[in-house]
């Protein structure tokens, strides 16, 4: 009974992890493939039979969470919505910037997973649909959510990740676990004084309590990463420069996940039954998901069907009109009405998802579309995917 119930656990992870990260790294690395069926005993005969949309689509939500003593560790850092056509073999990805004001909550998007746990638990996932599902105008029928402090513990497992660092990344206030009230040596009426200028925005908090903090740097190339490096390459989110935005991290967190992907599915961590064990090990207890058991080999044959397709992935972000580069949402002035709080909010209005719909639906069905300073515009289709198995 424990043998069966381990083989269940190690499947049960092993398929999140396999959804989860084939997709994110956008299913290229499916050389793996043929070591599949010796370790899951799958049958490929029968037919896909998973929840689709009316258009035959199958979409799914990807949440990323801090995890362990991280500041706010049920946010959502991460919030991808894949959608997954196995006709057109096209996969879609769409970074939502955890910044995106949402009305109905009163706080920003990474909020929702939280608040909806505290209210009850387990209803984490379904709220989480139900939010981004009206923001993309899609039907949501999974999710997969990750800590990432159990990614930490894997990356170390398999011996560290090469990640292909873009550009030059330098962060001055990055906190330090464990010293988030380090007092650095100030009394307690300093310390009322300097917090006070804080709070006012005369002082940086970094500036003031230097011992709370690290300076993270990276250089540009490829960059050989233990976990804790890598999941500081993620997290960094006052970097100066481009690479301080939300859109900058998301694309950081894209290529360390495709990274952590390529090397769970390489042949060295397949093969070997003591990394493997370690890995379930350390993820068993990291990932949720509302995939049903008799729905993982369903998944697996979904991923090697759209193997030879495309693969698409875009950000919902404020553009750069300076380059005539323009995007769906802007930042509001800081107000009462979204807390005081820096926050994004969609450019047609305050709660006006209408063009993010419209702008969705058309890159999924292959039409070639580009935001336009006042639209969507829709130049030249592009040419038709084969659907050839």
């Amino acid at each position: 009974m424990h043998s069966r119930r381990q083989r269940h656990v190690r499947k049960r992870v092993v398929i999140a992890l396999f959804v989860f990260f084939l997709i994110l790294g956008g299913l290229v690395g499916l050389k793996v493939a043929k070591f599949i069926p010796p370790l899951f005993d799958l049958t490929f005969t029968k037919e896909i039979q998973l929840k689709e949309t009316k258009e035959k689509r199958i979409n799914l939500l990807l949440l990323g969470v801090g995890g362990g003593t991280h500041e706010g560790p049920d946010l959502t850092d991460t919030i991808i919505f894949a959608s997954i056509d196995p006709v057109l073999q096209k996969v879609t990805l769409v970074s939502i910037p955890r910044d995106l004001w949402i009305a109905d909550l009163r706080a920003k998007i990474n909020t929702m997973y939280v608040f909806a746990e505290e209210k009850q638990q387990g209803a984490g996932l379904q709220v989480a649909k139900e939010t981004v599902g009206k923001i993309v105008g899609q039907q949501i029928d999974y999710a997969v959510k990750i800590d990432f402090s159990g990614f930490e513990k894997a990356v170390d497992l398999m011996g560290g990740l090469d990640v292909d660092v873009e550009n030059t990344l330098d962060d001055y206030s990055y906190p330090i676990t464990g010293e988030e009230t380090n007092p650095c040596d100030y009394t307690e009426e300093e310390i009322i004084d300097l917090t006070t200028q804080i709070a006012t925005g005369a002082a940086q908090d970094f500036e003031v309590f230097p011992c709370r903090y690290e300076h993270l740097h990276f250089d540009p190339g490829m960059q050989h990463m233990d976990g804790t490096t890598a999941l500081k390459y993620v997290r960094s989110r006052h970097a100066v420069g481009s690479e301080g935005s939300d859109f900058a991290r998301s694309k950081r967190q894209e290529k360390v996940l495709a990274a952590f992907k390529e090397e769970v599915f390489s042949a060295g961590t397949l093969l070997n039954p003591v990394t493997i064990t370690g890995l379930v090990g350390t993820l068993a207890e990291s990932i949720e998901t509302d995939i049903k058991e008799n729905e993982y080999d369903d998944f697996v044959k979904l991923a090697r069907k759209v193997e030879k397709g495309s693969f698409e992935s875009i950000a919902l972000d404020v553009g750069d009109a300076s380059q005539e580069r323009y995007g769906l949402l802007y930042n509001p002035p800081i107000s009462s009405d979204f807390g005081g709080a820096w926050v994004l909010i969609p450019r047609s209005g305050h709660q006006d998802y209408s063009e993010i719909k419209e702008y969705i639906v058309c890159r999924i069905e292959n039409k070639g579309c580009e935001v336009g300073a006042s639209g969507i515009l829709t130049p030249t289709p592009l040419p038709s995917i084969s659907t050839k198995e």
